[in-house]
């Protein structure tokens, strides 16, 4: 599985309606699992971000295809960060030449 570290933040219409934020979050889990991802951590956060939420999900395209979603439906705008393990970097560092 591959891990994903979104940087969230509120839209205005997400702002507007933060005190559904844990319901929100709680609906995100549940479409993620429908999508074969996980939902691993979820931190509201001070500062650049509103939140912070790491995700594991089988491939780029399945979590993509989540992110699109999850931006679809207005409340967030997220910069997705795909992470490496000490294990997969040191898989793909024994791939250099």
């Amino acid at each position: 599985m591959a891990t994903y570290i979104v940087l969230t933040n509120f839209t205005d219409q997400g702002i507007r309606t933060v005190k559904d934020t844990t319901k929100r979050a709680a609906a995100v889990r549940e479409m993620a699992k429908k999508c074969g991802i996980e939902m691993k951590d979820i931190y509201w956060t001070l500062g650049s971000h509103d939140l912070v939420v790491t995700f594991e999900a089988p491939d780029d395209a399945t979590f993509t295809a989540f992110g699109l979603s999850l931006g679809a439906a207005g409340n967030v705008r997220t910069q997705t960060l795909r992470a490496f393990s000490t294990d997969e970097m040191t898989g793909i560092l024994s791939k250099m030449p």
